[in-house]
């Protein structure tokens, strides 16, 4: 690619030294942290602001997020989603995407403003009473920001045209902002009143051809959670105002969770206090004695039978074209909670920890401080960091620079611990050494190696990457 450059560069360039036109390419293609926007200067403001209302409860996630400059607080219980939390929230999409294309799902984009109609004929715009947000257009109709879309999908479904035996399972899902009026929103991105989450709606031909698409859904569930490294319990709950016959929530036990949770030690069952009669702590299953723990709410997955396309008519044709309407079942993941409950669970009051896959980057590269006894070594580091994008394909976009040189390596690398990415590469005294040899830290791990140049590519080639 080099040699490629040069004749080019004399031809179009002149008055340029090739050396110099193929540096500053190359440092253009590096991402460096001065040139990332984080407002670390709202960490002052809002932490204060969080400590000073008693009455909000926060969380150490939300501490983490908010000290380093992942989210903002625009509203209570809405937040601006700063560079590096989109970067995770994306990466999350594509394994949840992933997960979901490999049971069939096909992704749409439902409309957020649902009309008033279509909730008053389900019979649950007066059951879900104030938690709607609600609203009135210029023609006077009204409206509410959809918190979920069963009404929206069935409806869609009974009036786009028919809908035959072969195309079942039908299975539509998206990922999309949602709207909720929570009372007292707390803990962040854990309960907040907009927020994202991943909704899949199901239509079969039969009872029996929906629970297998419901365990096929819980199953594709338990992949996700367990790619990112979560120690999640499925637990049997309660269907609540979205209605059906069978509920399952996925729970990721945490101190701070506000759902009570009793757990089996002997035959692994376990259910929401909610949905066993009251005073029951022996297991229904083994009877040994059941556990209480608390936990957060990551996902959950309904089997709802022809609640719904009843309701909206949503029906299917045989092989005999006869009709007949459609079992439904509905599966939700909290996508911004399931983030906020991960860092809650994985991390240190200090410093934050990623699940590997979605962490927003995965490699960052300390180079000396400017006038330091090493800062020959800010050449290498530079060369280093190109010589990796160049030979592991994976970590393109995804290892930082952080080039101010005006901070010690090791301010750098606790602001960086701080900041959870997985692996810090410090380019320091020992680079100058013949052979260089580089320091490795995995925070996840929490370990230190120092490895050659050769040995430093091998392990980041080593690194999953979604």
């Amino acid at each position: 690619m080099v040699r490629l450059l040069r004749p080019c560069c004399r031809l179009l360039l002149p008055n340029l030294s090739c050396r110099s036109h193929h540096n500053d390419s190359a440092k253009g293609k590096r991402l460096l942290l001065s040139r990332l926007y984080q407002p670390r200067n709202i960490w002052e403001e809002q932490s204060s602001h969080l400590e000073s209302k008693s009455n909000e409860r926060t969380s150490k996630s939300h501490k983490l997020m908010i000290r380093a400059g992942l989210i903002q607080s625009s509203s209570p219980g809405c937040f601006h989603f700063l560079p590096y939390t989109v970067r995770s929230i994306e990466k999350l999409i594509r394994l949840i995407d992933k997960e979901m294309h490999g049971i069939g799902g096909q992704k749409v984009d439902l409309t957020s403003l649902h009309p008033a109609d279509l909730w008053r004929q389900s019979g649950r715009w007066d059951l879900m009473g104030k938690e709607l947000f609600r609203l009135v257009d210029r023609h006077n109709q009204d409206y509410c920001l959809g918190p979920t879309h069963e009404e929206v999908v069935t409806h869609l479904v009974s009036s786009g045209g028919s809908i035959y035996h072969k195309q079942l399972p039908l299975l539509l899902y998206q990922i999309t902002r949602k709207f909720r009026d929570e009372p007292r929103p707390c803990f962040g991105l854990i309960r907040s009143r907009e927020f994202y989450m991943k909704d899949m709606y199901t239509f079969d031909a039969t009872e029996e051809a929906a629970f297998q698409t419901y365990n096929e859904v819980c199953q594709a569930y338990s992949n996700i959670f367990s790619a990112l490294g979560l120690n999640f319990v499925k637990v049997q709950a309660d269907t609540g105002n979205i209605g059906g016959k069978i509920s399952h929530e996925f729970q990721l036990p945490a101190t701070i969770g506000e759902d009570r949770l009793l757990v089996c030690q002997g035959c692994g069952f376990s259910a929401n206090v909610e949905t066993l009669q009251p005073g029951e702590r022996d297991c229904p299953s083994c009877k040994e004695k059941l556990t209480e723990t608390k936990g957060i709410e990551i996902g959950h997955t309904f089997y709802l039978g022809t609640k719904y396309s009843h309701i909206f008519n949503a029906t299917c044709y045989d092989s005999q074209a006869k009709p007949f309407v459609a079992e439904m079942g509905c599966y939700g993941i909290g996508v911004s909670r399931l983030l906020a409950a991960s860092l809650e669970v994985l991390s240190t009051e200090d410093d934050i920890h990623w699940p590997g896959l979605i962490a927003p980057y995965q490699v960052c590269l300390i180079p000396p401080k400017k006038g330091s006894k090493e800062s020959e070594a800010a050449l290498v580091a530079e060369s280093l960091y190109d010589e990796i994008i160049h030979s592991v394909c994976g970590l393109r976009g995804e290892i930082v620079l952080d080039d101010r040189n005006n901070l010690t390596i090791g301010k750098r690398v606790k602001e960086a611990q701080m900041m959870g990415y997985p692996f810090v590469v410090v380019v320091g005294r020992k680079a100058l050494e013949n052979p260089p040899v580089f320091e490795v830290r995995s925070h996840n791990a929490g370990e230190v190696q120092f490895l050659s140049r050769e040995g430093l590519i091998d392990f980041l080639k080593t690194v999953q990457v979604i």
